[in-house]
């Protein structure tokens, strides 16, 4: 298909978003404990947006770095299903959500190196993933640090926590400098031929072993320690996160310490 007729925004990222403004609308509204489907659907459907808007900065910065073909892959109409890997940057994302609370996006936009010269631009392709998660944080936690939460119904407060949780480990995550993940992909242009020969059999093993050393309780203690303390500098409390995720996990007994009806 031409590049030019795939530049639109995809209807699939279109429906996504609908689903995370009705959902939204939905956990604002809502009261008590019913807005726990509501919460699963806002914070998915906004997490799969955030990861959309990651693979676009990618694809868009190596555009512009000089990688036309980005264009006719697709990958600039925020399409998720027209990545090159899409169980590992969407399906596995959304499962590491559920089963851990951990934001850690893969690798999924296939970017032509060949066509870019310039270390700096092979490293800025790279690291524009993860500040997009950070500009997502800072939307997310805007309203605890400019203290403007009044009027804001809890159940909403808690999801807008726990999706900036989200966002603060998959930017440090996948800042790591591990193959298969952005940070090693923003020095790798820097190491010589040779270790990089030696390193690329790891790289689909990267976001596997980094995603298991977080179960070890030791790391996972010290990692979230660390998490915690960066979201209480942005005004976002433990609580928030806390009561975020037990929401999230509304098939779960709900913790009655976290009230949906402040």
């Amino acid at each position: 298909m031409p590049a030019e007729k795939r530049q639109g925004i995809s209807p699939v990222f279109l429906g996504i978003v609908a689903v995370m403004a009705v959902s939204g609308w939905a956990v604002w509204a809502g009261p008590g404990r019913s807005v726990g489907l509501a919460t699963f659907l806002f914070v998915t459907a906004a997490w799969v947006v955030s990861l959309c808007l990651h693979e676009y900065a990618h694809a868009r910065t190596a555009l512009h770095s000089g990688d036309i073909s980005v264009g006719a892959k697709g990958y600039l109409t925020l399409n998720p299903l027209l990545y090159t890997h899409a169980l590992l940057s969407i399906v596995l994302p959304v499962l590491f959500v559920i089963m851990g609370g951990i934001g850690l996006p893969g690798g999924a936009v296939f970017i032509e190196r060949g066509r870019i010269r310039g270390r700096w631009r092979h490293s800025l392709i790279s690291a524009a993933g993860p500040l997009t998660n950070v500009l997502f944080a800072i939307v997310c936690t805007a309203p605890f640090w400019l203290d403007a939460l009044s009027g804001v119904p809890a159940a909403f407060q808690y999801a807008l926590g726990f999706l900036a949780l989200l966002q603060v480990t998959a930017a440090i995550l996948n800042s790591v400098p591990v193959p298969g993940l952005d940070g090693y992909g923003v020095i790798e242009p820097w190491l010589s031929h040779s270790v990089r020969r030696q390193v690329e059999p790891l790289a689909p093993f990267g976001l596997i072993a980094v995603f298991a050393l977080l179960w070890v309780p030791g790391v996972n203690a010290a990692f979230f320690d660390a998490v915690d303390a960066l979201l209480r500098s942005l005004g976002v409390s433990q609580n928030d996160t806390y009561c975020g995720l037990d929401a999230y996990r509304f098939w779960q007994t709900q913790d009655v310490r976290c009230s949906l009806n402040g």
